[in-house]
């Protein structure tokens, strides 16, 4: 289903089904980042399902916290995040020990061509979300993802859209580069 206007990066509360015919593959941005081939397999055999909550918290600094559920009823973690620039260490559940940073930025602030095209005129006017996340676990994948999240026209719907760009001391011959899409839902 496509998303309605007033469901933009500037709100991005709702509910997102992940949408695999028009999403790339993410298999090898999974290995890079450590995930192992049987897990990979598992996740490509489900759709994620974003439920996000986006608001101003009592200080007046902007947050997305987001559910991730797996279809099947199996849970994919949380993510929350305060749209402020400063760094942040977790423990993600399936990547280890995290950092990350995430604002919200003018379209020219983003280095990175992938990153900058397809978007719509609100979400130009808006802003684009922007994460970056690298890693710091002992495993030995060291990576950096940087997402720019926001909406594009895709065969005339308005869906929501997440693009990565992943570079990795494994990945010698540059990054890897991943559009993910989203199908708005009326669930909650």
């Amino acid at each position: 289903m496509a998303a309605p206007l007033e469901v933009n990066t500037k709100n991005l509360t709702g509910t997102f089904v992940s949408d695999k015919q028009l999403s790339d593959s993410t298999d090898e941005l999974l290995r890079l980042q450590g995930m192992p081939w049987y897990k990979r397999r598992a996740v490509s055999a489900f759709n994620l399902t974003l439920i996000v909550r986006h608001y101003t918290d009592g200080t007046g600094l902007e947050r997305i916290d987001i559910d991730q559920k797996l279809s099947g009823g199996f849970s994919g973690g949380s993510d929350n995040h305060v749209l402020d620039f400063q760094e942040r260490q977790y423990d993600d559940e399936i990547f280890g020990l995290l950092i990350s940073k995430v604002r919200r930025v003018p379209l020219e602030e983003i280095e990175d061509k992938f990153l900058k095209t397809g978007w719509t005129e609100d979400t130009l006017a808006d802003g684009v979300i922007n994460a970056i996340a690298w890693s710091q676990n002992s495993s030995g994948h060291k990576w950096t993802v940087e997402q720019t999240w926001g909406f594009e026209l895709i065969n005339g719907q308005r869906k929501h859209v997440r693009r990565l760009v992943l570079t990795s001391a494994e990945k010698k011959d540059g990054p890897v580069r991943v559009r993910l899409v989203y199908n708005y839902s009326l669930q909650n």
